[in-house]
């Protein structure tokens, strides 16, 4: 969803980050501009609801006066199981302005909400097997978290020329840098702090999309409840860093364990995929998010899954300034995923 205007930078508002990503585009690619991110106190946001408008303001305006960000026009990604619906749909085949005035119309049997209080938009994928008939990606998000968005990002300052789906960012960013495995079905996972992005791509193109209301953060809760820490003490844990009166061994223990939980909902969200599809198989995982730089969660997600799992590079093909530390953002590039892909969108992208 567009508002006018040119995207100059992505600006991925997380549950424990904000991440602002600006690309310059070059002949054949892109160059980095600018890669930067501000932590962010938590329950600020939760579930992809903004609960504390005024300390993320705060925070935005922070992370503009630290990347030193010279451009205000932005685009900024929702996310969010309550309140983001993707459907893959079959339609009767038809132009794409025809399906534009009947769009809503056919959304409703798939929105569990008032059609009047979302906005719709859609990809028509290609003809089906079937004659006469066509696959169509359909998008709903709820108007009022896309306002709570739009309206904290223009307090900050900004002008948001873009709305999009961290999903689909997510597709953004596995296009520009990876080859396409044909036939192959490619599951893009962003473990955030709260939320799971899960956008399943086949040649290309998505073909099934899920979000679920668990994060990272529930291995940092683990921690604080077991060794009674403040949470930017459980969060250092999380880091490899030490914490006195806390062994290293025990910790990681208790980390193994909170993993559980959120590798049962990745391994149960592929099933589902599975079931949709004729059981088709996951050919691998490609993860990102903070939560995939927690200590052998990659290697622990490719036991549970039975999948090979690898870690996002999304500055893989991107030219990089000398400026830039090359060790840091190998280290940190999982975190920019969903922030590169919102970078590369443009007015005329559908």
């Amino acid at each position: 969803m567009f508002f006018g205007g040119r995207a100059s930078f992505g600006l991925d508002i997380g549950s424990s980050y904000i991440k602002a990503v600006q690309l310059k585009e070059k002949r054949g690619g892109y160059e980095l501009e600018l890669f930067d991110m501000v932590h962010l106190p938590p329950e600020l946001i939760v579930d992809g609801s903004i609960i504390d408008s005024i300390r993320l303001v705060e925070a935005l305006r922070q992370l503009v006066k630290k990347a030193r960000i010279k451009t205000k026009n932005v685009v900024i990604g929702i996310a969010g199981h309550a309140s983001v619906i993707i459907r893959r749909i079959s339609l009767p085949e038809m132009t794409e302005e025809e399906l534009e005035e009947s769009i809503r119309f056919e959304a409703e049997q798939y929105v569990p909400f008032d059609i009047e209080d979302v906005s719709v938009d859609f990809q028509i994928l290609g003809p089906k097997e079937e004659p006469g008939q066509m696959d169509v990606m359909l998008v709903a998000v709820k108007k009022d978290i896309i306002n709570e968005y739009v309206n904290v990002v223009k307090e900050a300052g900004l002008v948001p020329v873009a709305v999009d789906v961290n999903a689909f960012a997510l597709s953004n960013m596995h296009e520009m840098n990876y080859e396409i495995e044909a036939g192959r079905n490619i599951a893009l996972v962003n473990l955030g702090a709260r939320t799971i992005n899960l956008n399943v791509v086949k040649n290309g193109i998505s073909v099934f999309t899920r979000d679920s209301s668990i994060g990272a953060n529930s291995v940092t809760e683990a921690l604080q409840k077991e060794f009674h820490l403040t949470y930017d003490n459980a969060e250092k844990l999380q880091r490899g860093e030490e914490v006195e009166g806390v062994s290293p061994e025990g910790a990681f223990g208790v980390m193994l364990a909170a993993y559980e939980e959120i590798l049962t909902e990745i391994t149960r969200s592929l099933e589902y995929f599975q079931t949709t599809t004729v059981h088709e198989e996951t050919s691998r995982v490609i993860l990102s998010g903070g939560g995939a730089l927690l200590k052998d969660f990659p290697k622990e997600l490719a036991r549970k899954t039975g999948v090979e799992v690898s870690l996002a590079e999304p500055f893989r093909t991107i030219s990089i300034p000398k400026r830039f530390d090359r060790t840091l953002l190998e280290e940190t590039g999982p975190i920019a995923a969903v922030a590169v892909g919102l970078a590369m969108r443009r007015p005329d992208d559908r």
